[in-house]
């Protein structure tokens, strides 16, 4: 029995989330007394895949061919469910991203296996097999037990920390053949986005809410965020007037997002809004409404105008940085 874990890749490089997922692989592997095998899909070279073994992968199976050019969930699903049969893996791991809440319930289907999704500890127990998962929009908790011979767990981002145990990985490489059938996505073009800091990487978030009282004052926030290399974001009445990009709407209903820090400037704190930025290890808030429910989540707050406090603030980040 191993511990399997989905190592995704971004235009061939790993990020910090993969290296988060492999480390929780380790922690997990260590509870059952077993090893971790990391499965990368697509073209990574041999430098970038044996850094997966600097953070505990014992194995790392490398399946490449034409047909993973583009990301499809039935493709991935069905090369991961084999591997994992042949590699007798009783955990699946992958991340609780747009990605990971694709595939996990195709493999789940296909393996019979349980799903922990958007867990973000360790299993409090192995046996039976129970884990911690934060609940109603991340105002509870909740202790799930899965009792299936197969279990999948869905890791929430930036919930576990980067531990390094470094191992001699070795690769397989592997050609894995897949149903043609399966192949229904097919991308006709590609745009990239450049010189902007997307919001599920970020470390640090700067959002604004209509506290900023109108799309004209937003150049002080967006200055704080290029000072402190953060990416921006906004509340979802925000994106609905128009005032910045959908794209960047955070909440229950645009992007759940995990950073090291979030700056609500400006946003009262929606149960809707908080719902998708709770998992935050900090929040800092600055509103005019000394009872504002965001300062219930916020770790940090300062009371007083938007409009008066960025300004300051992002005077005093320039003298720091001097």
């Amino acid at each position: 029995m191993s511990v399997l874990v989905y190592t995704e890749n971004w235009d061939g490089k790993f990020k910090k989330l993969t290296f988060e997922l492999v480390s929780y692989a380790t922690g997990v592997a260590k509870m059952m007394n077993t090893s971790v095998t990391a499965v990368s899909i697509g073209k990574v070279n041999e430098n970038e895949l044996l850094l997966l073994g600097k953070y505990g992968a014992n194995k790392i199976i490398n399946a490449n061919n034409e047909q993973f050019v583009s990301l499809d969930n039935q493709v991935y699903a069905a090369v991961i469910s084999e591997i994992s049969v042949k590699e007798n893996a009783s955990v699946i791991i992958i991340s609780n991203n747009n990605t990971g809440k694709a595939i996990a319930p195709r493999i789940s289907v296909r393996l019979k296996a349980g799903v922990g999704s958007g867990v973000s500890k360790l299993p409090l127990n192995i046996n039976p097999f129970t884990v911690y998962k934060r609940t109603y929009s991340g105002n509870a908790f909740a202790h799930l037990t899965i009792r299936s011979d197969v279990k999948i767990l869905t890791l929430a981002q930036n919930s576990f920390d980067l531990i390094e145990t470094p191992v001699d990985a070795t690769i397989e490489n592997l050609n894995p053949v897949v149903d043609g059938s399966l192949l229904k996505t097919v991308v006709k073009n590609i745009q990239k986005q450049s010189g902007k800091i997307l919001l599920t990487d970020a470390d640090i978030v700067v959002s604004g809410g209509r506290g900023m009282k109108s799309p004209d004052n937003w150049s002080p926030l967006v200055e704080l965020a290029n000072l402190l290399g953060a990416a921006t974001a906004c509340s979802r009445p925000v994106s609905d007037e128009g005032w910045r990009p959908h794209e960047e709407h955070t909440g229950q209903t645009g992007k759940i997002i995990a950073p090291n820090l979030y700056i609500a400037v400006g946003i009262s704190g929606a149960t809707q809004h908080l719902a998708g930025i709770s998992s935050s290890k900090y929040i800092a808030a600055i509103n005019i409404d000394k009872d504002a429910p965001i300062f219930e989540a916020a770790q940090y707050g300062i009371v007083g105008d938007a409009m008066k406090v960025l300004p300051k603030l992002v005077e005093a980040v320039k003298e720091i940085k001097k």
